[in-house]
């Protein structure tokens, strides 16, 4: 099986930037979409009906063109939920959605950016704990949890091009490399990293200062697991153009 996540920067958007040819190429088994800017009610038809796929979404509710998240999935899902299980604050800016399936839950999220101000730094950190709570939570179901998505992070200097000056960056503040240490510790398992430890690759470029194509970079996207034994492979797909980030997939 094939899951890809990508933070698409607006579904509309990218649908006239190849979108479907991506999904011709790739065919994904599972496709979780991040900051598709838009209600369900603003997609046209041929995103709302993929052939082939179950859509889910789940958008802002606080206000339009912000933030969501959707999955197409070939297999229907047992469950699907939009809730942290937390506080309210956490699920009306359309950031989570959680589809559980026979042998794993698979969990989607468009993590809070904390580089606005302190207020919002404040609520990332917060829904940093309502997600380890969840998944914590989730485990004991004794299903593979899969936690994909924009995490809005950069764990270590190797997954950003230019580490010390962005040590006071939300994104690489210490306080959020912490967080995904903890969650490490919690027993899940950053599945690039896994299979290429050494490897510099990026997910997400500035739109400014030509970054892309000079690859200056941060990965910020992510699949984490709770088994890795049943992760075959992890990859990052840079070559993938239509939004400032690309498609990160594993196969299962």
């Amino acid at each position: 099986m094939r899951i890809f996540s990508w933070n698409v920067n607006g579904l509309r958007a990218v649908r006239n930037k190849g979108f479907f040819k991506f999904v011709k190429k790739f065919n994904p088994d599972i496709l979780c979409l991040q900051e598709i800017k838009a209600e369900e009610s603003q997609l046209s038809e041929d995103l709302i009906n993929m052939p082939g796929y179950s859509s889910y979404f789940n958008s802002a509710q606080t206000k339009k063109g912000y933030s969501g998240v959707a999955v197409y999935s070939k297999t229907k899902p047992i469950k699907v939920t939009t809730s942290l299980e937390s506080d309210e604050e956490f699920d009306i800016e359309g950031r989570t959605l959680i589809l559980e399936f026979k042998n794993f839950i698979l969990l989607n999220f468009y993590f809070p950016n904390g580089q606005m101000n302190e207020n919002r730094l404040a609520y990332k950190l917060r829904f940093h704990e309502a997600v380890y709570n969840l998944t914590s939570k989730l485990k004991r179901k004794k299903k593979n949890i899969v936690v994909c998505g924009d995490y809005n992070i950069a764990h270590n200097e190797i997954d950003l091009k230019h580490p010390r000056p962005n040590e006071n960056t939300s994104g690489f503040l210490r306080v959020e490399r912490d967080w995904l240490d903890r969650f490490e510790q919690n027993g899940f398992t950053d599945t690039f990293r896994y299979f290429h430890p050494g490897k510099v690759k990026y997910s997400w470029w500035t739109y400014m200062r030509n970054a892309r194509a000079n690859n200056v970079g941060w990965r910020i996207d992510y699949f984490w697991v709770s088994d890795i034994s049943t992760v075959k492979k992890a990859l990052i797909h840079n070559n993938v153009l239509g939004s400032d980030h690309c498609p990160v997939s594993i196969e299962t």
